[in-house]
């Protein structure tokens, strides 16, 4: 079977939530001892978990698992992040020794790491975190021609569900974090979400690693050029992302869509994350059913993804690390979400009304 068709065969198994336990979910909500949507936005993260399991009250998502997909980027050479090409393996090895920030917020979340090595420039020494699906050391500069081939945009997308689907088959994973690493990535992200949104690159552009106003007026033009330069076509989802798209957006959507196909609640982190959601949903209409948005980056790009969406951010700590920070730390609000509807007392039960 060819790659493409891999992937489309694993979007058309993507169902839409069961909107019956939802609503269940949602009628619970007003039995339990509190004032009605006195829990707010936690009500609806609930409701939503119902949705997504089946069942009402939903299991508590105790075992979640980041996946940290990384991948380089032959953009970087436009100048676009004050940073080498370099740190981003760097990094891989500093999430393998639990030195990161992700490693931190992984533990205080009791979540475990691992690092998907699609798209890093050179090798990697091995490590137990480690898994090796590199489809090729890093993209072409998307601003001058195609970032990869479309059978490369494949091969990463199903790396991607590849890990997703080990995880929770294990037994031992039933909560996906999404996680990302690439010096260079929030260009493509840029890219992305402007393609699938519609809105101009100077909306949906913001600062990556904190670059100064010369550099950042450069990543815009580099987003202009290559958008004119491809023409990608919303409707044709991996040609977008083999045109302007990096192996690690490609592999967070293969999680995002297995998460989905596995009716596994999925945690989207930020700008790289929301770009990877917006090809998932292209390709699987009903795939967002699945994803809850960790938080709101301050990459303005990231509010312009949740927005397409229809995906409110759960917290808002002005937060654009990436590598699964700002979405390992709603973990305990969704198990929080799921516990109200499990564990409180109606007013039955305490003998009220």
């Amino acid at each position: 079977m060819a790659i493409e068709e891999r992937v489309r065969e694993l979007a058309g198994e993507v169902e839409a939530a069961d909107a019956a336990a939802a609503e269940k979910a949602r009628a619970r909500h007003l039995e339990l001892t509190k004032p009605p949507g006195s829990l707010g936005r936690l009500e609806e993260a609930g409701v939503r978990l119902s949705g997504i399991s089946g069942a009402c009250p939903p299991p508590v998502p105790e075992r979640p698992a980041v996946v940290i997909c990384a991948g380089d980027h032959g953009v970087l050479a436009r100048g676009v992040s004050p940073w080498p090409q370099e740190v981003t393996a760097l990094m891989v090895r500093n999430f393998c020794e639990e030195g990161a920030a992700a490693n931190a917020l992984a533990r205080t979340a009791g979540a475990r790491v691992s690092v998907l090595d699609v798209g890093v420039a050179g090798e990697l020494p091995g490590h137990p975190r480690l898994r090796g699906a590199k489809v090729r050391s890093g993209t072409d500069d998307l601003s001058a021609r195609p970032a990869m081939t479309r059978e490369e945009a494949s091969r990463a997308v199903m790396a991607g569900a590849g890990i997703a689907e080990e995880l929770v088959e294990s037994g031992e994973v039933d909560l996906l974090v999404t996680g990302d690493m690439g010096i260079g990535n929030t260009t493509p992200a840029a890219c992305l979400i402007s393609a699938f949104t519609g809105r101009p690159p100077s909306e949906v552009t913001g600062r990556g690693t904190g670059i100064d106003d010369e550099t950042y007026e450069l990543k815009v033009r580099v987003i202009e050029e290559a958008l004119r330069l491809h023409e990608p076509d919303p409707e044709d989802p991996l040609g977008v992302l083999a045109a302007v798209g990096g192996l690690e957006h490609a592999a967070l959507a293969g999680l995002v869509l297995m998460g989905a196909a596995c009716r596994v609640p999925v945690v989207l982190d930020g700008v790289s994350s929301g770009a990877a959601a917006l090809v998932a949903r292209a390709l699987a209409p009903d795939a967002p059913d699945y994803a809850f948005a960790g938080h709101l980056s301050a990459e303005p790009g990231a509010a312009a993804a949740l927005e397409e969406l229809g995906l409110e951010p759960l917290l808002d700590l002005r937060m654009r690390l990436g590598e699964g920070t700002g979405a390992l730390l709603a973990v305990p609000v969704l198990q929080s979400a799921a516990r109200v509807l499990g564990e409180m007392a109606t007013f039955e039960d305490v003998g009220i009304g």
